[in-house]
């Protein structure tokens, strides 16, 4: 039997949200305060840049490509054979 548990926002252990959370999916407002459902400090999250939680932004990949010589790759081949 599981008991039924009630999570209480304004209770001081969640701290409200900062801007860079405005939009995201796991923002719940409670008594005209917005929190976030995942995580205590929301703040802390962004703080190296960009929060794991995000549901409205994605991280940036950046895809380098790399120019191979073409006759350092045919060596390359031919020795794997």
């Amino acid at each position: 039997m599981q008991s039924q548990t009630t999570v209480n926002y304004s209770d001081g252990r969640f701290q409200p949200v900062i801007e860079k959370c405005q939009g995201c999916g796991r923002v719940v407002e409670q008594e005209g305060v917005e929190y976030c459902r995942s995580y205590l400090q929301p703040a802390a999250k962004w703080k190296l840049g960009f929060c794991n939680f995000a549901t409205h932004a994605k991280p940036e990949i950046n895809i380098i490509k790399v120019r191979i010589n073409p006759l350092k790759a045919a060596k390359r081949a031919s020795k794997r054979k």
